[in-house]
């Protein structure tokens, strides 16, 4: 179609900017929107809205929003700010895996807030993402080094649902015992108790929760076991010598996780060192706030041999076409999609924006800072026990790191509340003991504050700190150079900049991903998040302390029912997938008590996301999947026969609306009642919300529970592949099954699905900020926009790509599938060649072969302005043109600019081109680029290279130094 010269069609009036938010946000002015109505035949917006959207589901003139009226972005900031001051920070010294922290200026300036690192999308384009894969390339290194095992994800969600992760994992691993039982040591955190005891019930696992002495009794071995977890240190701040458990365990053929605390392995023995398989935890303490429960990156590192069983992300080095070092998501990387029920694990979004804060405080600290800083905690931690032995109280442990448990046999309440009075937050473990945890951000002055509430007048240094030789570490870590290299401010400074100008995210371009709506995350809404009053409370602070806060997830889960239609709303769930999860045990636990056993089939439609098939499996549903019609909606007649001979055994079906196919399908209504007619509750997943606000409600139209993505269509930012949202929606009947409070030890309430009650609470004043600015009318406008814009895309592309699915009145919703398959069959150019060759022309690919191998699926969103939606399908028009040349002979699919992409600055300034196109072809295939140009700072890269030769840690510094010698000579 190429770029329109449209002046002859703009009205020479157009309205003039206003400080309307949604006017910031919705990318298409009135004039624009008139365009591009006029381009698909529409006089207006509502005839669109009325053709694309099925009658059968719309909201009436009259069942609007029931919404608060948008306000301004000043009006918002200084509503934020009047919640913000009803919090009470203290000093937080409750622990429990959740410790203050300081996040150096820099990081918190040039990464945290910084839209080059929080507006990118998962690093599924590798090329593209080079700078953010090389840093959780760091973040998996200080894991490896700092546990002692060779292996490290580059992310999961929290630390309790982590060793539920672990424990699947020992599960499928154990070769030797089959049994169903895992052993968890009582000193774990109680959240990860109560996680593993819900996620374990579902799957069928047994959990005895038990002391695990030095010598593990006979009678614990009784009825075998796959795996056994401990706690380093434990939740009471033992420190124990885990090497007797681990050799037991071994011995009788289980498996060993250690839950460790990352800061407290740069003086511990690591778990590697004596023997255990898996190390899980939190990267929460270097550098990330607690944000009031999340997000935060949880870490998993195991042994050689369980490296093809990690789940989530895996980082990895290949080569790219030129034979450079590359680096990419490797082995599982969205392994559900592909396996889905059979998926070990459902992650999709992980906390990779965390991570690499987290890998940042290590790369800007180092070694030596690290160890100091931890020295420095376990010295104050040292000083605090002495100086109460010294005024009688019993310290229960000898050894410890941070955590002392205090004996104070029947005064334990009335000292946490003197504490509080104090300003300082301690914990209280029973009637007569109480935990204290010191931290980076304890100070001397700390200890006295604390001391006065003990009645105690002086601090008293202990003559020796050192840890036992059986606990304390004795080896060296982080050696890698890049540990070594950014101390001063600068040098970090330029370090962030030099990685974040290796990718591509919205701060450059438009992300067209469908089913990912990679919209604007604006400034305003950002803002708040590194609020004290909102960055630094710890999740189990007194209620009294939070008001503010519970405010503002009271209001926003109200206006999230309001949207949805339903009755009841967890914001528990930290991922999509999380939501899912959570969503369909509610189901499972609803049907179980009624009595109803044998519901355990879940219905999902071919076209669902993978993450639907594998929350299922471990929900402990089996799956069986539903076939799609020619038009791309449901097989209403193979549904019909599934539920005519399983219909006793359905327990849910999970459908997505609009459908993953990017079309309203007009018969949601009828499956809805199909399904319920057979007893069945119908899960109504969420990623396409983005299509349905203000126009339809889930919970209306036949939906009896949902989960939303709040980083998806609630401007909540990917961060290069988390954090995430999910929360789970529920009609009233499923209420009572939502996720419980993880601090609950009651087996009769409904078990966490998260390790804080709030899941990722830190990043919730930006979806609450959103919803504000936008109110009901700029919510419903932006629905609209991004279905017209969607259809825009689809008609402007029509004549050369062809749309593989289209709705009511050939309409799409707010997306749409372009198909590449026949082209593939004619000239060999696959859709995988047009991701690639598309970063040329500067842009991120849309979503490569999903739903549909061989395919595109294309979501411009509400946020793109028409300048930006012309640009894009001019490149995809430029892309057809040298695909044609393909088919004339020009040149063949291996010799093409399609095959040959991305190309990189260095290879064009080579002294050499012996390729059959310019280099004027390949930088600069289109005019606009030489305003602005994006290089990909690789080539294409060699994946099953990288899948077969597995190395996902930084370079070692004999590597750095044969290059340095090279480079010398």
């Amino acid at each position: 179609m190429g770029q329109r010269n449209r002046s002859h069609l703009v009205p020479k009036s157009a309205t003039p900017p206003s400080n309307r938010f949604a006017d910031r946000h919705i990318g298409p002015n009135h004039s624009a929107r008139a365009f591009m109505l006029g381009m698909l035949g529409y006089t207006s917006l509502d005839d669109l809205i009325d053709d694309a959207v099925p009658s059968e589901i719309r909201l009436s003139g009259f069942d609007g929003l029931r919404l608060p009226a948008s306000r301004s972005e000043q009006q918002i900031l200084d509503a934020l700010r009047n919640l913000a001051q009803r919090n009470h920070t203290r000093i937080q010294m409750i622990g429990l895996g959740y410790y203050d922290t300081i996040t150096p200026a820099v990081l918190r300036r040039n990464m945290l807030e910084s839209p080059a690192w929080y507006t990118a999308y998962t690093p599924y384009q590798p090329e593209i993402s080079q700078g953010r894969l090389e840093a959780l390339l760091m973040f998996q290194t200080v894991v490896e080094e700092l546990t002692g095992l060779p292996v490290a994800g580059a992310s999961l969600l929290d630390e309790a649902t982590a060793v539920m992760e672990a424990v699947l994992l020992m599960r499928r691993a154990n070769r030797i015992d089959r049994s169903n039982r895992v052993i968890i040591d009582s000193d774990c955190l109680p959240q990860t108790l109560n996680i593993v005891r819900g996620r374990a019930a579902a799957v069928g696992i047994d959990v005895l929760v038990t002391d695990l002495p030095r010598e593990i009794p006979e009678s614990i071995w009784q009825g075998g076991a796959f795996g056994i977890v401990a706690q380093l240190p434990g939740a009471s701040g033992a420190v124990r010598d885990l090497a007797p458990v681990t050799a037991a365990a071994h011995d009788r053929g289980a498996l060993v996780t250690v839950a460790a605390d990352l800061l407290s392995l740069t003086l511990l023995r690591p778990p590697g060192e004596f023997g255990a398989d898996i190390a899980v935890g939190s990267a929460q303490r270097f550098g990330v706030p607690m944000f009031f429960g999340g997000p935060h990156a949880a870490f998993m590192a195991v042994r050689s041999g369980l490296e093809r069983m990690l789940p989530g992300r895996l980082v990895g080095v290949s080569v790219d076409a030129a034979g450079q070092p590359a680096y990419r998501l490797a082995l599982q990387t969205r392994e559900q999609h592909i396996r889905r029920e059979k998926a070990t694990s459902n992650i999709c979004t992980a906390q990779a924006l965390l991570a690499n804060v987290a890998a940042m405080y290590a790369v800007y600290h180092g070694p030596q800072g690290l160890r100091d800083i931890a020295s420095r905690v376990h010295q104050l931690a040292a000083t605090l026990a002495e100086s109460l032995r010294a005024e009688g109280y019993a310290v229960v442990n000898e050894v410890f790191f941070d955590t002392l448990l205090v004996r104070v046999p029947g005064a334990a309440r009335g000292l946490v509340d003197a504490a509080e009075r104090a300003g300082v937050n301690i914990r209280l473990v029973d009637a007569d003991h109480l935990g204290i945890a010191c931290d980076e951000t304890t100070s001397e002055e700390t200890l006295r504050i604390l001391l006065t509430v003990f009645q105690a007048d002086r601090l008293c240094r202990p003559s020796d700190t050192a840890l036992p030789a059986a606990v304390a570490r004795d080896t060296e870590f982080m050696t890698q150079p890049v540990f070594h290299a950014y101390r001063s401010e600068s040098a970090m400074l330029r370090f962030l900049r030099e990685l974040s100008d290796k990718d591509l995210a919205l701060d450059r371009s438009m992300i067209p991903l469908g089913s990912c709506t990679m919209k604007l995350n604006a400034t305003v809404e950002m803002e708040p998040i590194s609020w004290r009053e909102f960055a630094s409370l710890h999740p189990y602070a007194p209620a009294s302390q939070t008001t503010g806060y519970r405010q503002l997830v009271d209001e926003l889960s109200s206006w999230l029912c309001e949207i949805t239609g339903y009755d009841r709303i967890s914001l528990q769930p930290n991922a999509g997938s999380q939501g899912e999860l959570a969503g369909l045990l509610a189901i499972k636990a609803y049907h179980e008590s009624r009595g109803d056993h044998a519901r355990t089939l879940c219905l999902i439609p071919q076209s669902a996301h993978g993450t639907n098939a594998a929350s299922a499996a471990l929900a402990g549903m089996e799956v069986r999947v539903v076939a799609t019609a020619d038009d791309g909606s449901i097989d209403l007649d193979d549904l019909r026969t599934k539920l005519a001979s399983d219909g006793q055994s359905v327990a849910a079906i999970m459908l997505t609306y609009p459908s993953t196919h990017g079309v309203f399908e007009e018969g949601v209504t009828l499956v809805c009642d199909m399904v319920h007619a057979a007893g069945g509750q119908v899960y109504i997943d969420g990623a396409n919300m983005n299509a349905l606000i203000g126009l339809a409600k889930p919970g209306q139209f036949g939906g009896d529970v949902s989960h939303l993505n709040l980083h998806k269509t609630f401007c909540i930012p990917h961060g290069g592949g988390g954090p995430g949202v999910g929360p789970v929606a529920v009609r009233a009947h499923l209420a009572p099954f939502l996720p419980g409070d993880p601090l609950s030890s009651d087996e009769q309430t409904q078990p966490a699905i998260a390790a804080a009650r709030y899941g990722s609470a830190g990043i919730l004043p930006i979806a609450w900020a959103y919803l504000a600015l936008m109110g009901p009318d700029g919510l419903r406008e932006a629905t609209e926009t991004a279905v017209l814009s969607a259809n825009y895309v689809a008609a402007s592309l029509a004549e050369h790509y062809p749309v593989l699915y289209t709705g009511p009145g050939g309409l799409v919703a707010h997306e749409c599938i372009l198909d590449l398959r026949e082209l593939t069959k004619e000239t060999g150019v696959t859709a995988e060649d047009v991701a690639k060759r598309l970063i040329d022309y500067g842009f991120h690919a849309p979503t490569l072969s999903f739903p549909v191998n061989g395919t595109l699926m294309v979501e411009p969103t509400e946020s793109e302005n028409l300048a930006e939606l012309d640009r894009f399908i001019e490149a995809m028009v430029a892309i057809r043109g040298e695909i044609a040349d393909v088919a004339a002979g020009r040149w063949a699919v291996a010799d093409s600019p399609l095959r040959n992409a991305p190309h990189t600055a260095e290879q064009l300034t080579a002294d050499t081109w012996e390729l059959r196109y310019s280099r004027h072809e390949a930088a600069y295939p289109v005019a606009g680029l030489r305003r602005t140009k994006y290089w990909p700072p690789v080539r294409r890269i060699d994946g099953v290279r990288g899948d077969r030769n597995l190395v996902c840690s930084c370079p070692a510094p004999e590597m750095f130094v044969a290059t340095t010698e090279e480079g010398a000579r």
